[in-house]
């Protein structure tokens, strides 16, 4: 064993490395996620499919060229987990680790195959200096690599803090975000195809509103991708 590998053991016994959805010790070839959980997370695999239910979320409310999510997102199990310790606990690589297997999945789909740029759902400038960093941008990044896009934070800003979406119905989510985004550098996307994403899809309200925003330019055809999906009740 080399150097190294003896002391990344002796690290290990003192600082652990876990999985990021199930909290077992991770192995020495593993990194965010245990084997297990890498193959056994529930994956939607909507991306293979047009029809799917994040894609009729949006069914007549604003066109996009298509939508998927990664993961089904349930109620206390390890998916939740997995997004409560990027979006809380400061674990910015989950983000980046899940986009970039993400973002693999994706190249094999024509629809996804010929994404131009990657534009992450912003987060008001006072919820950034809180908390540091914008979780969908880390998922955002791990996409582009895989995807080879351009990561573009500039072109969607949002101009007010709305409030948690939570605990709202489908119609006070919209309300709480129809007019919230604005554009800048609008000629940097005209013709291109832009991938929206977010950490997590229920009603597809801040989605929507995001993507009515950037189908305002000229040309512009919109997909949108989310981490999860929570399907709303």
């Amino acid at each position: 064993m080399k150097p190294s590998g003896y002391i990344d053991d002796i690290v290990s016994l003192f600082y652990p490395r876990t999985c990021m959805a199930c909290g077992n010790t991770l192995f020495r070839h593993e990194d965010v996620l245990c084997t297990y959980c890498l193959f056994h997370l529930p994956k939607t695999n909507f991306h293979r499919d047009a029809d799917n239910p994040v894609s009729r979320i949006f069914w007549g409310r604003v066109k996009l060229a298509s939508a998927s999510a990664y993961y089904h997102f349930g109620k206390g199990g390890k998916v939740q987990h997995l997004i409560h310790q990027l979006k809380y606990k400061g674990h910015k690589e989950i983000g980046v680790y899940i986009g970039r297997l993400y973002g693999a999945e994706l190249c094999e789909e024509p629809a996804y195959g010929h994404i131009d740029r990657i534009i992450p759902v912003p987060l008001h400038r006072s919820k950034f200096r809180s908390r540091g960093y914008n979780q969908s941008e880390q998922f955002a990044m791990g996409l582009c690599s895989s995807l080879q896009a351009v990561l573009d934070v500039q072109a969607l800003r949002r101009t007010f803090a709305s409030e948690t979406q939570t605990k709202k119905s489908r119609f006070s989510r919209w309300e709480n975000v129809k007019e919230i985004f604005t554009l800048h550098d609008e000629e940097e996307l005209k013709g291109q195809h832009v991938l929206l994403v977010d950490d997590v899809i229920t009603t597809g309200a801040t989605m929507e509103s995001c993507a009515s925003k950037l189908l305002e330019v000229p040309g512009v055809r919109v997909s949108v991708v989310a981490l999860a999906f929570a399907a709303a009740h």
